[in-house]
């Protein structure tokens, strides 16, 4: 794990996998923040909402820019870890118990069926609709005795940035077991009812904002011109720190 622009990224594929399994050994609840460019802008301009990111177990970077930024500032390579991606291949590995909470129930009739044909014992796990309330109206206490009714290991949540994230630090602490991710856009992708992702094309050229503008433009829209007016602040204040840090020492 290591910090940059204030947030703790795992951008080790095979450790945020190995980190899942220890955390639910340890019979302990814990939770993964997905951060994308929204988040990363949001978390440099609130204080509070940068504690949530970094009071997990760390952040995936689902941005396809800051692996650019950083190749930029320390000719660092690291690689992007989407929601999307770590949303399937955890559904591949087929060896968790899971709960899915969020968006409508169209879309979850949807994704359901789709994933149960990926792994057929999702055909019997919970999918389970929250409602539309601001988050500190949700009833936590509740919602973690359906959790740990299931005994799911799992626990995707798909509400949004950066409502996701706050639901998961005050639903973290009524839990005794499990990991909640955050995976945003993920349901609505693989449910085959709403918005697709992105052609691998326009991911692979960076250009996967533009597809999300042309689907979700109001929404989108909003959410560039917020990273854009951040963004050079925020890789000002990461230049100054790699200019502060303290040399090696050589040998």
């Amino acid at each position: 794990m290591e910090k940059y622009f204030n947030i703790n990224y795992e951008f080790d594929k095979t450790e945020v996998l190995r980190s899942i399994d220890r955390q639910l050994e340890k019979d302990k609840a814990g939770y993964i923040c997905v951060a994308d460019g929204v988040i990363l802008t949001t978390a440099n301009r609130n204080a509070d909402y940068l504690d949530i990111i970094n009071g997990g177990m760390f952040a995936v970077c689902d941005s396809s820019y800051v692996p650019l930024y950083l190749k930029w500032l320390y000719g660092k390579r690291y690689g992007q870890y989407c929601g999307s991606q770590i949303f399937m291949d955890i559904i591949g590995m087929r060896k968790y118990r899971m709960i899915f909470m969020g968006t409508s129930p169209g879309t979850l009739a949807g994704l359901k069926k789709n994933l149960s044909q990926t792994d057929p014992r999702i055909a019997d796990m919970t999918f389970y609709d929250l409602p539309y309330r601001d988050v500190n109206d949700f009833d936590y206490e509740e919602l973690a005795r359906i959790i740990e009714r299931d005994k799911a290991d799992i626990i995707w949540v798909a509400l949004g940035a950066p409502k996701q994230e706050i639901f998961m630090s005050k639903l973290k602490p009524h839990l005794h077991r499990g990991v909640l991710i955050a995976v945003g856009a993920a349901f609505k992708f693989f449910s085959g009812t709403d918005t697709r992702r992105a052609p691998q094309w326009m991911i692979d050229c960076h250009l996967e904002f533009v597809h999300r503008i042309y689907t979700e433009p109001k929404k989108q829209l909003r959410r560039c011109f917020g990273i854009l007016s951040a963004l050079p602040s925020i890789l000002y204040q990461e230049w100054r720190r790699k200019r502060n840090k303290p040399s090696s020492p050589t040998s």
